[in-house]
């Protein structure tokens, strides 16, 4: 375990590093998939569901082929930059990424158990910025509201959520990375020291 407490800077590197080359090994898992018609990651699934993966990563891997071909291979640099760098710091996209499964305790009348999904309300430029994936928590009590909807959920029922919208994306990431936490409560029930 390369995640040192207390050290936000080195962890934010770990994480950064891990990311981006768990993305690059998925890209590469597109066309392991593509060509066996199989996802080795899910073994017991259904084979329909296989069949869809495969389907999946050949239109994929055929797009990121026309792509090479058209524009070379800085347009594939191009989009996997796209989709990585909004997800690690400095980026502020980042606040929302690494805490939406954290293990936070619930300190008001709540219990006190552990909530293992958070949101991330920075306001609505913010919300606008992060496309509403900010509203994390609404996403999971509503699955199936558009993106675009959720944050009126804080309105229909501001009892469920937290208030304000004055959350510090700066302070968040220097949080998740000065302390790191177990995903989405999965120490719950262990006896920590």
């Amino acid at each position: 375990n390369n995640w040192r407490e207390d050290k936000p800077l080195w962890n934010a590197v770990v994480f950064a590093t891990s990311f981006m080359y768990e993305r690059f090994m998925l890209m590469i898992n597109d066309v392991v998939v593509a060509i066996t018609g199989r996802n080795y990651f899910f073994p017991n699934k259904p084979k329909e569901f296989h069949q869809e993966c495969a389907k999946y990563c050949r239109c994929a891997v055929m797009v990121r082929g026309l792509l090479w071909k058209m524009a070379g291979w800085k347009s594939l640099l191009f989009l996997y930059l796209s989709e990585t760098l909004w997800s690690i710091p400095p980026h502020p996209a980042c606040a929302m990424f690494v805490t939406n499964h954290g293990s936070n305790v619930d300190d008001g009348d709540g219990g006190g158990g552990c909530i293992p999904s958070s949101s991330t309300y920075a306001g609505r430029w913010y919300s606008l910025f992060t496309l509403g994936t900010n509203y994390h928590c609404e996403h999971h009590d509503f699955p199936t509201i558009p993106l675009h909807r959720l944050g009126e959920l804080r309105e229909i029922a501001p009892e469920f959520y937290k208030e304000g919208s004055n959350d510090n994306v700066f302070r968040i990431t220097k949080k998740a990375f000065s302390k790191p936490e177990f995903y989405a409560c999965m120490d719950a029930g262990i006896q920590h020291m």
